[in-house]
């Protein structure tokens, strides 16, 4: 959460009356995040989503700061160069299961307890892709894990209503991030005209503020019966 989407939905939902508990593993990004937020609305914490211990000692942390825990936005992600199909570099896809996938596993996990526990009636969102439902969009290991990821979501869905506990999955196509800037080999402004050449909207290209907006919707009220 300390950059691009993640940063994004950090500063909304604190804008939006949220008291927010940021994870990363980008420490000084993410501490700076934090701080210009504001120490009343935000406080930042390091966490790597694929080491189960520590999502649960960030979600045990935040209960026992602010008494419980009403929404949890896992968006941490990777998209690491795995060759062709023929070609996967079966290293890249265990590094990319593990957190694009293991780590939503998780942070659904440990927010589901919280919030059953509690007896609140919480908003799990966890971030997809447009390779969430298609192929063609990104590496195999990339697109198998986003798959997974909306099973994830189905499951936990149809298992936490009992509970009032609703699971949603956001699946943006192309965002200007620092991730995805890094992985074209692109500066933020050439990304954005390639990517608003190729939307299905044309001469409009998606911001990371865009889909933090569309986290928050889901978190909220407004979705009050979407599940």
């Amino acid at each position: 959460a300390a950059s691009g989407i993640g940063e994004a939905a950090a500063r909304l939902f604190a804008s939006a009356g949220a008291t927010v508990v940021l994870a990363d593993i980008q420490d000084s990004l993410g501490a700076g995040v934090a701080a210009s937020i504001g120490p009343d609305r935000c406080r930042y914490m390091h966490c790597d989503v694929a080491r189960e211990e520590q999502v649960e000692a960030t979600v045990d942390a935040t209960v026992a700061a602010h008494g419980r825990l009403d929404v949890m936005f896992s968006n941490a992600g990777v998209l690491l160069p795995a060759g062709a199909v023929m070609d996967t570099d079966m290293s890249a896809l265990d590094r990319t299961m593990a957190v694009n996938f293991r780590g939503a596993a998780a942070c659904v996990k440990h927010a589901a307890r919280a919030m059953v526990a509690a007896g609140t009636r919480g908003s799990i969102v966890c971030t997809g892709s447009v390779a969430t439902c298609q192929g063609g969009f990104g590496p195999a290991p990339y697109t198998a894990s986003k798959h997974a990821v909306l099973g994830l979501v189905r499951a936990a869905a149809g298992e936490l209503g009992r509970h009032g506990v609703r699971a949603n999955c956001v699946s943006p196509g192309g965002v200007v991030t620092p991730l995805s800037c890094k992985l074209m080999g692109m500066d933020a402004e050439a990304l954005e005209k390639l990517m608003s050449a190729a939307n299905l909207l044309h001469g409009t290209a998606l911001k990371a503020a865009d889909v933090a907006e569309a986290a928050l919707s889901l978190a909220s009220d407004q979705a009050a019966f979407v599940t």
